[in-house]
């Protein structure tokens, strides 16, 4: 499974949408269930998935889904296709 599935994966699971709404330009404003519980969710489901603990800036910083493939890949983490 590559990072991006998996990054994919996560966020279906946590914000309960389908898979063909999922996209890296995906907006929190365009989320009902993106609320601030799902930040939180997504921070831990990063950490337990990619090994990466975000600080409550990055996780607050957070609008689309591509910001968090720019702070895993400061890190290391690629999500090249």
């Amino acid at each position: 499974m590559t990072n991006r599935e998996k990054l994919e994966e996560l966020i279906v699971d946590i914000l309960l949408i389908d898979e063909e709404e999922f996209s890296l330009d995906l907006k929190r404003d365009d989320v009902a269930t993106w609320d601030s519980m799902a930040v939180v969710s997504v921070a831990v489901g990063c950490h337990e998935t990619f090994g990466y603990h975000f600080s409550p800036e990055e996780a607050t910083s957070i609008n689309q889904v591509s910001d968090i493939v720019k702070i895993l890949e400061t890190q290391g983490i690629h999500f090249d296709n």
